[in-house]
């Protein structure tokens, strides 16, 4: 390729950002990210990026200021005159407002869509967003990893006998079907109710898990509630031997960590599309790397190669 391959790291997530580099052999371009006094964030592209393919890697966590700061460094790459710029997003943050489920509320997954397409980004990669169908709301290309096969790998010498995968809502049906296909494994349900948001009650089991060993996956851990819930009706009511938690992004909001530690789950795997740096706090999590994920995917679309063959 003529053009060459640039990779800038924003504050959410500067970690992930070196480790794609790594990978990928290069360095960070440079970028200066400061503030002014009243707090306003000023950034400044500290190297040449003209005519360049440019990825920039941020996570859209809170605090919103992730989402701004992206923004900023998409308008500033470019007006910086790159030939095309890549907003790399492991984690997509706003997704659970996929829909305008209750009146006069907004849509929030849409505006974030639209507020990354103006500010310049020509394409978008990003891996296990909590509604598939987010990926209509972009008017440019957007390339949607899944991190099962990463996942998967972590449960290779995991024992197969009796070996049941639980999905611990509706949603994740599908997702959950293919990753106990891959594993070989028995699939059950949870239905749950959700009265309001982060609150949710387990109300119907469907399936059987009782003698076996459990994976609860999901693609998202926020307050627990679910998860820890999900898990302790998996062992006290369906009579499970043992449950591991499997998810991609650990928010972990809240009492999360608290919740998980008083649990039944004897594991918790995630994925690093968020930073997580409190094992002391919770010593089950254990957390997979994405980056080489990441990394051939914005290799193969660097050059213009095709990106389905890293797809589930």
């Amino acid at each position: 390729m003529s053009r060459e391959l640039v990779l800038i790291g924003g504050n959410s997530h500067n970690a992930m950002a070196e480790l794609i580099a790594e990978n990928l052999g290069i360095k960070l371009t440079e970028v200066e990210a400061s503030r002014f006094s009243d707090g306003e964030i000023h950034i400044q592209i500290k190297e040449n990026i003209r005519g360049t393919d440019v990825f920039i890697v941020q996570s859209t966590m809170p605090p919103a200021e992730n989402i701004l700061e992206l923004l900023l460094i998409l308008d500033a790459v470019k007006r910086a005159s790159c030939q095309r710029v890549t907003a790399v997003i492991p984690y997509f943050g706003y997704a659970r407002q996929d829909r305008k489920d209750q009146p006069r509320v907004p849509i929030g997954a849409r505006l974030m869509a639209n507020l990354i397409t103006k500010a310049g980004a020509d394409r978008v990669l990003t891996i296990d967003l909590h509604a598939p169908q987010i990926q209509g709301f972009f008017d440019i290309p957007l390339d949607h990893l899944y991190s099962a096969p990463v996942l998967l790998k972590h449960f290779e010498d995991f024992p197969r006998e009796n070996l049941a995968v639980v999905a611990p809502d509706v949603g994740s049906i599908k997702m959950t079907r293919a990753f106990a296909k891959r594993l070989g494994a028995n699939l059950a349900i949870i239905d749950k109710r959700r009265p309001e948001p982060n609150k949710a009650e387990v109300m119907n089991f469907i399936g059987d898990v009782k003698g076996m060993d459990v994976v609860i996956f999901d693609d998202m851990i926020d307050t627990a509630g679910t998860l820890t819930d999900a898990a302790r009706a998996c062992i006290e009511d369906q009579g499970a031997l043992s449950v591991t938690a499997c998810c991609t992004h650990p928010v972990l909001s809240g009492q999360a960590l608290e919740l998980l530690n008083a649990s039944p789950i004897k594991e918790i795997v995630v994925s690093n599309t968020i930073p997580f740096e409190r094992f002391d706090d919770c010593p089950k999590i254990k957390v997979l790397d994405m980056a080489p994920l990441l990394a051939d995917a914005i290799d193969r679309i660097h050059q213009e190669k095709t990106v389905s063959a890293l797809f589930l």
